[in-house]
């Protein structure tokens, strides 16, 4: 699309998500010439888009559009890449009144898959779903995978962690906004017990109690830092990580984004709702998808639930430790 310079990339939340639309920027940023891309997404989330070289102005919506649209008006936006297509994003388009585009969100078919387990998803990843909203303005996926930028101030020096630690560690994402996307805390003391390398548990406040309770019942091995370190910092110890074990949430995405090996625990979720572990072709060996395959009751939700509609949770409890321990243990 030719005079298309100046672009508005629309992803409200959340983490992960965000992520994910990281090789949508870089893209967009260094393959259509001279660009000026810029950014919209929720005040809270703007630390994970802070430090990205590739985007030159971050727009943060604190729930209030009144001062924010005519900023934004302002700006003389040529194209908006509508990366959330909610309706704060349809807002936005309608107001700035500019030429857009969206991806396939595939609700329906995601509707279909829960309601009445007909899998008509197509086998693509949402990231290059998210590339369907640039194609356009001529703008192809690299192949490098996905990007995260860590603030110089928020890098975490190993010395914080015990001498146990420091030599390496398996970083362990025990968090989740849902409880059935959640790995049981007595699976993963099972997982811990047979590593050869020690553990570093990594979640928001909220996880804490629970952090304690693997880290109490594993011995030094295990160092619990649920609730100590901010979002850019735990993104740091992912980084430093030798492999990563994660729930379905925005931490598995970053360990993706530093092409760390990961095993990714699936619960009520499925990967083929399009949001696994995004890794360049080179490094897809490194991912391992953890699931419980043939279940009637799965998936259950596109998002999750407090608590297992069913009562027996086997999407979690039946889930192979010894293939999640085998892999661990080799990558690490």
């Amino acid at each position: 699309m030719i005079g298309v310079r100046k672009i508005l990339i629309i992803r409200f939340s959340s983490i992960g998500d965000i992520v994910l639309t990281s090789a949508v920027v870089r893209c967009l940023k260094q393959q259509l010439d001279g660009a000026e891309v810029h950014f919209l997404t929720k005040t809270q989330f703007g630390p994970i888009l802070s430090s990205n070289p590739n985007i030159d102005k971050l727009w943060l919506y604190d729930h209030n559009f009144k001062e924010l649209i005519p900023q934004l008006k302002s700006q003389e936006f040529d194209f908006i890449v509508d990366l959330h297509k909610n309706y704060r994003s349809a807002f936005v388009k309608n107001k700035l009144g500019v030429s857009h585009a969206s991806f396939p969100k595939l609700n329906l078919r995601k509707w279909l898959a829960v309601q009445l387990k007909l899998n008509c998803l197509p086998d693509v990843h949402i990231v290059d779903r998210y590339f369907k909203a640039a194609a356009s303005l001529d703008i192809k996926n690299d192949g490098r995978g996905l990007d995260y930028f860590i603030p110089t101030a928020d890098e975490v020096d190993l010395s914080m962690l015990p001498s146990t630690h420091r030599a390496g560690f398996v970083a362990m994402v025990i968090g989740g906004k849902h409880n059935t996307k959640i790995f049981p805390a007595e699976k993963v003391i099972e997982v811990c017990k047979q590593l050869a390398r020690p553990v570093v548990l990594l979640g928001g406040k909220e996880d804490r109690d629970r952090g304690d309770q693997i880290a109490g019942s594993t011995g030094t091995m295990v160092f619990n830092v649920c609730g100590l370190f901010n979002i850019n910092q735990s993104a740091s110890l992912i980084r430093q990580a030798d492999a990563v074990l994660s729930n379905d949430t925005g931490l598995m995405h970053v360990a993706a984004a530093f092409k760390k090996p990961v095993v990714s625990v699936w619960g009520n979720t499925i990967p083929a709702f399009g949001m696994y572990p995004y890794l360049p072709e080179e490094f897809k060996s490194d991912s391992l998808i953890a699931e419980v395959k043939g279940l009637s009751c799965r998936p259950c939700s596109k998002l999750g639930h407090q608590t297992c509609p069913k009562k027996h949770f086997r999407c979690m409890k039946e889930i192979d430790l010894a293939e999640i321990v085998t892999f661990l243990n080799k990558k690490s």
